[in-house]
């Protein structure tokens, strides 16, 4: 605990300095705030802070090495580009059409109506009921 009270707050002193040299900067004055108000700021506010201390004459160069620093240490947080909204599944054209000429000849073959009602609402067809389709197609058709 002894060591924690003498370690330098080097983001205070910097915003110290910030605010000596220009009082009336609403940012460096927000930042003091909060700085005060949570104990931290966030990467993208010590970047600011960073970009106002460079511009400071009197900032000794090493408080700015060591706000950099602090910075290069955070995380940065990445968010994952936005999806472009595309449909879960292509439907097999392939498979429509084998069922249609099924029900064509046999408009009453129970499993096939039933498949191509699942087929019509979107509803992905599984491997097991797309073989049973080209079962039926090759028994009912290829005579």
């Amino acid at each position: 605990m002894a060591a924690a009270k003498h370690k330098l707050d080097i983001i205070d002193k910097v915003l110290d300095a910030c605010y000596k040299y220009n009082p009336d900067a609403l940012f460096v004055m927000s930042l003091m705030h909060q700085y005060e108000e949570r104990g931290s700021l966030s990467k993208k506010q010590l970047e600011g802070l960073y970009q106002k201390a460079a511009n400071v004459p009197e900032m000794p160069v090493n408080w700015l090495a060591t706000l950099e620093a602090t910075i290069n240490k955070m995380h940065t947080r990445e968010k994952a580009p936005a999806q472009i909204n595309t449909p879960l599944f292509e439907k097999d054209e392939l498979i429509g059409q084998k069922m249609q000429a099924i029900l064509q000849k046999y408009p009453q073959h129970k499993r096939v109506v039933f498949l191509n009602t699942k087929y019509q609402k979107n509803e992905v067809l599984t491997p097991v009921e797309k073989a049973e389709i080209e079962k039926f197609f090759k028994i009912l058709l290829s005579k």
